[in-house]
């Protein structure tokens, strides 16, 4: 597979990235060598070998869930900066727009 200049303006485009000429020529390099490993491991025979799920045998271990008290809401607010006696109060980050 040959990486072209207009593959990568349309990966650009696509990760929503402006890259300089300069930028577009070291991505054309890093991407070549990334195709030429992907082609280099094409070559090994994996006949018989099963696809690999996990690195090792190991199992999540998981604790059973267990509902118990940790600290009431008035020592969660302790700490807090800002309050309003029941909840913890921060700065809006979210932006309502307008039509």
């Amino acid at each position: 597979m040959e990486v072209t200049s207009e593959m990568i303006d349309r990966l650009a485009v696509l990760a929503k990235l402006k890259f300089s000429e300069e930028e577009k020529k070291e991505l054309n390099a890093d991407l070549e060598r990334m195709i030429e490993f992907v082609e280099k491991l094409k070559e090994v025979d994996t006949t018989g070998i099963e696809p690999l799920l996990h690195i090792t045998d190991a199992v999540n271990v998981l604790r059973e869930d267990e509902v118990k008290q940790t600290i009431t809401r008035q020592e969660a607010l302790l700490n807090a900066p800002l309050t309003d006696g029941s909840f913890i109060k921060v700065p809006k980050v979210i932006k309502k727009e307008t039509e």
